[in-house]
């Protein structure tokens, strides 16, 4: 596996996650070639945009191959190419773009940040925090600063220290106000303040920057024309902020308070008032049979398939692959898989009833569906594994498998934890294979320690199985551990890059 610190993975990871590279250009030929060939160390898409230079920055980007280079003939400022090249990026298929300027004060190397944080807030606009340790700004750019600062936070209500860098990393799909933005620099504002508007995720990150000896820079801004047309944009964007912005963000206030209260009714009144009363009645009243068993598993599988196939859960889509499409769940196996979030177990019992759950005692307890999961003979895993070994032989021999969460508790931020033995020690001790199972989204639609419901995608994969032979091949059983954690981290890394395209 590739060290995320290198290029090469940086490189890859952002061709799997549909990023790519846009440096817009004007007059600067003495910087352009140096930035642009850096860029291609870190990424394989790179657009430049030629705004019109009148220098030789033609010729320089004639020389360098495998970049794609977007002309005209006049200057129309920096949102105008920014326009430009969003408009031809999505077109290609690209989900992000990272935007860095062409003088050189943007490090390359910090592409690889950007996506760290990418990785860690998909869909959200990444804004590169210069850190000004150090650096030689001018004035007039500090106070240019600030005052972009105070006017996003008087237009959003959100505070952010550096809206006045050009190192970002756009989510293309979520550029609401594209074709309506400014074409000269201050399109960069415009596009955070509608970005926040419409509840984009808006994350800075630290970044490095450079600025040349005074006398070597080079400037585009005119103080008196840009600072009237800016205080104009401003004004405009005040009355917008009353009339568009704030609408919008009572709406969105609203509608996730709708979803939460709509899916804690349905989850409290038809756990509390309709499953588990039922699932007591038909325990306690007549013979307990295996026919009766069956049944409160069929049961649980329905009610599962109904809240995830049938949007029980607003705001959510739901799907799931199979690796091996004849996987039945008709042989007992060891199901392992990562744990997100209290939705984890709906998600899993959508593909078969014949599943048994070693819970944790929260949800032994769970006033909610705890009663259901103790009539289902799911159990606690505090009683310990050797204590549960003949109670779960037993329903092994009846054809049910054993679902066990590997990293024993639910991961704050989506990441795989460590995995413990004991899935691993279960499998050998009931000679039963091991059957991963991948999940993502029910994190982020529900994380641990949040009480509202997200809007997102939920996805789970079910993987091949593996068998005793190959189960002694990898080794002891903490190898056996550690060697499915790094499987599981791929995976998810793989399952990540490809649905965070879309979120």
């Amino acid at each position: 596996m590739i060290h995320p610190a290198t290029p090469q993975y940086i490189k890859e990871t952002l061709r799997a996650r549909g990023v790519c590279v846009v440096i817009p250009t004007y007059n600067n030929a003495s910087t352009v070639g140096q930035v642009v060939e850096a860029s291609k160390a870190y990424c394989q898409d790179v657009i430049v945009v030629n705004d019109g230079s009148t220098d030789g920055t033609s010729a320089v980007l004639d020389g360098i191959k495998d970049i794609t280079v977007l002309s005209y003939e006049r200057n129309r400022g920096k949102g105008y190419a920014l326009k430009t090249a969003f408009r031809h990026a999505r077109k290609q298929g690209f989900a992000y773009a990272v935007t860095l300027d062409a003088d050189g004060q943007h490090y390359p190397e910090d592409i690889g940040t950007l996506l760290a944080a990418n990785q860690r807030h998909p869909g959200a606009l990444i804004v590169g925090k210069r850190r000004m340790d150090g650096t030689e700004q001018s004035g007039g750019s500090r106070f240019a600063n600030r005052f972009a600062n105070f006017w996003f936070w008087v237009q959003t209500g959100r505070k952010l220290s550096d809206t006045q860098s050009g190192y970002r990393l756009y989510p293309l799909k979520k550029n609401y106000a594209l074709p309506f933005v400014t074409n000269r620099y201050e399109a960069e504002l415009e596009l955070m303040v509608f970005a926040s508007w419409h509840g984009v995720r808006i994350h800075e990150e630290e970044v490095n920057v450079y600025y040349p000896p005074a006398d070597q820079r080079v400037s585009h801004f005119r103080p008196g024309k840009d600072f009237a047309r800016i205080s104009v944009m401003n004004t405009i964007l005040c009355v917008l902020a009353v009339a568009y912005g704030l609408p919008l963000r009572l709406w969105r206030f609203l509608a996730k308070v709708c979803r939460t209260v709509y899916a804690a009714l349905f989850f409290g009144f038809f756990s509390i008032f309709v499953l588990s009363p039922l699932v007591v009645c038909y325990v306690k009243f007549g013979k307990n049979s295996e026919k009766k068993q069956r049944r409160i598993h069929g049961l649980i599988h329905w009610v599962s398939r109904f809240v995830m196939m049938r949007h029980g859960i607003p705001g959510t889509r739901f799907s799931f692959k199979k690796t091996d499409e004849s996987e039945d769940f008709s042989r007992p196996a060891v199901i392992i898989c990562n744990h997100q979030s209290h939705l984890d177990l709906m998600c899993q019992l959508v593909f078969s009833p014949k599943m048994i759950f070693l819970t944790n005692d929260w949800v032994w307890h769970n006033p909610f569906y705890g009663a259901i999961i103790r009539n289902a003979e799911y159990y606690p895993v505090s009683e310990g594994l050797e204590a549960l070994l003949p109670k779960l032989r037993s329903l092994v021999e009846r054809g049910y498998s054993i679902a066990v969460f590997p990293e024993g508790t639910r991961s704050k931020d989506c990441r795989i934890g460590r995995f413990h033995q004991g899935a691993f020690y279960l499998a050998e001790q009931l000679g039963v294979d091991i059957l991963p199972m991948c999940l993502y989204g029910p994190g982020k639609v529900l994380p641990k320690g949040v009480h509202h419901l997200n809007k997102g995608p939920i996805y789970i994969e079910v993987g091949k199985r593996v068998g005793r032979t190959e189960l002694e091949r990898l080794g002891s059983l903490r190898e056996q551990a550690s060697w499915f954690r790094q499987a599981y981290i791929r995976k998810y890394e793989e399952i990540s890059n490809r649905i965070e395209q879309d979120v």
